[in-house]
């Protein structure tokens, strides 16, 4: 029963089916002896009626009364002590109510005597010719009040005053007075007048201190134990009930423990455990159970033996035995296995495991261990091929992960060491590397080594080795085949490629090694090799044609690789050629800007910077959708339309408008053609114009994430900017907003590979780029490297362009401005002006030509013009010379014949100024011309 119990019935075992032995007496009622018995804790097997489940509880409890099994004679005795813990706390309590009743009854009754005693005017009474009439009436009233039997008044001799039958007044007290006489209060239990009774005797004092008298009063018990007797019907129904559900539960203990005992007795369970015991552990067959959790409940003494298991590796889990992981595993799985052969030390070992809560029994499982040592070998052959074949398939997984051919070639060496060689190395024609085709020389480069250690002398990665003839990996390219030196300090030919170093290699114990050409259809892109140093043995056949197979499979990913890598070359190639490879001069802007290609392929985001007229510039970002050759070309054509356009001087808002018809007319075009492999184009642009001289910036944008702005403070805002439709929606108008931007503003614009990515939406990326600009440095370039130090992901999906530029402001000094009347007088007065002011600022090289500009230009406005007319000049990089006047008819340049009188004031403007043009503004037009200016030595 002890061994049971201890292991939770563990050790417990399906009896063997059939008819009980005919010594065994001590059956339970109502047990079928020929029907299997059930799992322990489980329920019982085997064919029952309808109501099979009702007559196995009846049946069951008609065993557990009868006595005669292990559960009945639990049950007996759990009963009997329920019964004497009832019967025992019924009498405590009894007596215990009793006691206190008493208890109570003394302190009352003492207390009632002695306020008695005490109350104003007892004593005088005592004093008076007739005590009886004074105190009789206040004892009743007192006695009534206080719930006692009695209130006794007598003189100190021991004569009744008062008393509740007035025919015992005037007759002496029944008690004990001495102590009372003496000053003390008196309790005792005695047999009275009035029957028996509990009471108190306390003296009563005058002023002086003397006893003149003394007051009794007590409690019957019959009154003391009334309260216990009232109590006892409670108490018995309490019992009642308490052992009711005790015997309830005692009941549901035996059935339980029935239901485990299989209604078996002492006697036939001690039998049949040593039986059990016997069995068990002399086998010779390993047993284990494993519980629910995994851990060990029961091995015999052969699993101890074949498993090597520890003295105390019951109870223990199976993980924390010291056994080989696979074997752990499969035993703290719970799972079932057949003749599954696990290696454990120097043992082959067929395990079967099964689960014992198939019928109904506890949960776990039981695993029968055999000792299969003969079949090693064949095991040996077997794990071999299992392992090659997963590295096989580790190679299809491993192996061109990334389109990357150095990459690729790291995947290999590292697949193979140490589970196939313990170094291997990869050599590379350059021109692969870049991704072109292998030629013909034996150059080679070394892409990738990976080795068991760090030291091996080998020639290290980036190296270049020129093959000789006689070497494996010459003679492997020559056959196209896998070439094996099995010895190399026995090879020649191998030692030729380098004497000193191949001496070094085989002092350093590699001893054999194969050689495979990279082939990828008829192309040889290099040659992988597998040194072998631990393992005494050479490499065998079956190991050449694992290697053959891994490198066939990883020169197609670096084929692939290779081809990836020219085309994304001839793609970046052609998207830097279509980007600014250096910024023009300007003052108006100091700039920075950073542009990073998409890791899988290019894409179309751009970037300019366009010098305008009057010292503006013109800042533009743009993205096209997709990516590849198509998205570049695109963004090529857009960024050429956009020079063009900004040579106008159009608005932003009508440079958007035309850029919108143009992306319109590009999607038609590849729709026309039927082009499946050309997606619709879509596009966005932000176009930016900022002049120094109003420190205005004006901006539109088409569908592009809007710009961010630093002040001068360091505070950072993003300005509501009209979104507007993306180019090549068409229909929709664009809008523009006026910034007035204080000198040292920061403007930053960016495409939208920086503020969104498969993790982040655009709102979390302009959060994270709002707290990179607002820790940002002051210039431009700390700007540009603390927003992408702080977002740009490890691999960027997209193309990434960011563009910053910070303001700065024509000094006033340096602007000059007229009004000039409409009479061509106020011409002379001009060019005395502008004179003054060349003067001023140093340029008197240039006052003739500049005269002569202005003289042309403004005689120009006044005759074909309106008024007003102004004049402006701007001392930049340039000398700036520009005339406004209200009307929009533009000036042409034209060859002036022989006898015209006029046609010539532009044609000399042209000639003497290095740029000139004309712009609209929505007042008028500004016709324009710029100097150079003098060099200074």
């Amino acid at each position: 029963m002890v061994r049971l119990l201890g292991r939770s019935g563990a050790r417990s075992t399906r009896r063997p089916s059939g008819p009980r032995p005919h010594h065994a007496p001590d059956r339970a009622p109502g047990v079928n002896k020929h029907r299997a018995r059930p799992a322990p804790g489980g329920p019982p097997t085997g064919p029952r009626g309808a109501d099979g489940t009702r007559r196995g509880q009846a049946s069951g409890l008609r065993a557990a009364l009868s006595g005669r099994s292990v559960a009945g004679q639990v049950f007996v005795l759990q009963v009997v002590i329920v019964l004497l813990l009832v019967v025992a706390a019924v009498v405590a309590l009894v007596l215990q109510a009793r006691r206190d009743s008493t208890n109570e009854a003394r302190n009352r009754s003492a207390a009632v005597a002695e306020a008695f005693a005490n109350a104003p005017g007892t004593a005088q009474a005592l004093r008076s010719s007739d005590p009886t009439a004074i105190l009789q009436p206040r004892a009743e009233a007192a006695r009534l009040a206080t719930k006692v039997d009695f209130i006794v008044v007598m003189n100190t001799d021991g004569i009744r005053y008062t008393h509740p039958k007035p025919d015992r007044i005037g007759k002496r007290f029944v008690g004990t007075l001495a102590p009372a006489l003496a000053g003390h209060v008196v309790t005792e239990e005695i047999d009275g007048t009035i029957g028996p009774l509990v009471q108190a005797v306390v003296p009563v004092r005058a002023d002086d201190g003397t006893i003149v008298g003394l007051v009794s009063a007590g409690i019957t018990t019959a009154n003391v134990g009334g309260a216990a007797n009232r109590q006892m019907p409670l108490v018995l129904s309490a019992a009642a009930a308490g052992l009711a559900l005790a015997t309830a539960g005692t009941a549901l203990v035996s059935r339980r423990l029935l239901r485990q005992t299989h209604g078996l007795g002492p006697h036939e369970m001690t039998r049949m455990y040593e039986h059990h015991d016997a069995v068990l552990h002399a086998v010779r067959e390993g047993v284990l159970i494993v519980g629910v959790e995994g851990t060990l409940l029961l091995a015999n003494d052969e699993a101890h033996r074949l498993l090597d298991l520890p003295a105390d590796a019951e109870g223990r889990h199976v993980r924390d035995l010291g056994l080989p992981p696979d074997t752990a595993d499969l035993l703290a799985s719970g799972g079932v296995a057949t003749d599954e052969v696990h290696l454990v030390k120097d043992r082959l070992l067929a395990i079967n495991q099964r689960t014992t809560d198939s019928q109904g029994g506890p949960p776990g499982t039981v695993a029968t261990l055999r000792d299969s040592t003969e079949l090693r070998a064949l095991s040996g052959r077997a794990e071999a091929a299992r392992e090659r074949l997963n590295m096989l398939y580790d190679a299809g997984v491993a192996i061109g992960t990334s389109l990357d051919v150095t990459r690729t070639a790291e995947e290999l060496a590292e697949l193979a060491v140490p589970r196939f060689a313990d170094y291997a190395t990869v050599d590379l024609f350059d021109t692969v590397l870049s991704g072109g085709q292998p030629d013909a020389a034996r150059r080679l480069r070394r892409t990738a080594m990976s080795g068991i250690r760090k030291d091996a002398p080998l020639y290290p990665v980036g190296e270049q080795i020129l093959l000789v003839d006689s070497s494996p990996q010459a003679r492997s390219f020559g056959t196209g085949q896998a070439v094996v030196e099995p010895r190399l300090s026995e090879a020649p030919g191998w030692r030729a490629q380098d004497l000193e170093r191949s001496a070094q290699v085989v002092e350093y114990g590699i001893h054999s090694l194969i050689a495979v050409p990279l082939r990828a259809g008829s192309l040889v892109l290099g040659v992988a090799t597998f040194w072998r140093s631990e393992k005494p043995e050479p490499f065998d056949p079956e190991e050449v044609a694992l290697a053959e197979e891994l490198v066939a499979r990883a020169a197609v990913s670096i084929d692939n690789a290779r081809r990836y890598t020219r085309e994304h070359n001839m793609a970046v190639t052609l998207q830097r050629s279509l980007l600014p490879r250096t910024l023009p001069e300007q003052n108006a802007l100091e700039i920075a800007y950073r542009y990073l290609p998409a890791q899988a392929g290019v894409g179309g985001d751009w970037f300019d910077v366009l010098p305008l007229s009057g010292a503006r510039v013109a800042l533009v970002v743009g993205d096209v959708v997709g990516h590849g050759l198509h998205a570049a070309a695109t963004m090529g054509r857009l960024r050429t339309a956009v020079h063009n356009f900004s040579a106008l001087d159009l608005p932003p808002e009508e440079l958007l408008a035309l850029l919108d018809e143009l992306v319109s007319r590009i999607d038609q075009d590849e729709t026309e053609e039927g082009d499946a492999s050309a997606p619709v184009t879509g596009a966005t642009c932000l176009y930016a114009v900022y002049d120094p001289v109003s420190r205005l910036c004006t901006i539109a944008r088409a569908g592009h994430p809007p710009p961010a702005l630093i002040h001068p403070d360091g505070s950072v805002e993003f300005p509501d900017v009209p979104a507007g439709p993306p180019l090549g929606v068409g229909g929709l108008p664009f809008e523009t907003v006026d910034l007035e931007l204080a000198e040292g503003s920061r403007l930053v614009l960016y495409t939208d590979g920086l503020v969104e990515d498969r993790e982040h939406d655009i709102d979390v990326g302009l959060g994270i780029l709002r707290g990179a600009l607002e820790r940002a440095g002051q210039s431009p370039e700390d700007t540009c490297r603390v927003v992408l130090d702080s977002r740009l992901p490890a691999k960027p999906s997209d193309d990434i362009a960011l563009l910053v530029a910070r303001t700065r402001a024509l000094a006033a000094d340096r602007i000059a401005e007229w009004r000039v009347p409409a009479d061509p007088v106020a011409v002379s007065e001009v060019r005395a002006s502008v004179s003054r002011r060349l003067t001023q600022w140093g340029l008197e090289d240039l006052t003739f030509t500049t005269e002569l500009i202005l003289s042309e230009l403004v005689t120009n406005a006044i005759r074909y013009g309106a008024d007003p007319i102004q004049v402006r000049v701007l001392y930049d990089r340039t000398l700036i010379c520009e005339v406004f006047d209200s009307s929009s008819t533009s000036p042409h340049l034209r060859y002036a014949a022989m006898t015209d009188e006029g046609g010539r004031g532009l044609f000399l403007v042209a000639q003497l100024t290095e740029r000139w043009g004309t712009r609209y503004t929505p007042e008028g037009k500004v016709i324009w011309a710029e100097q150079n200016l003098p060099s200074r030595s």
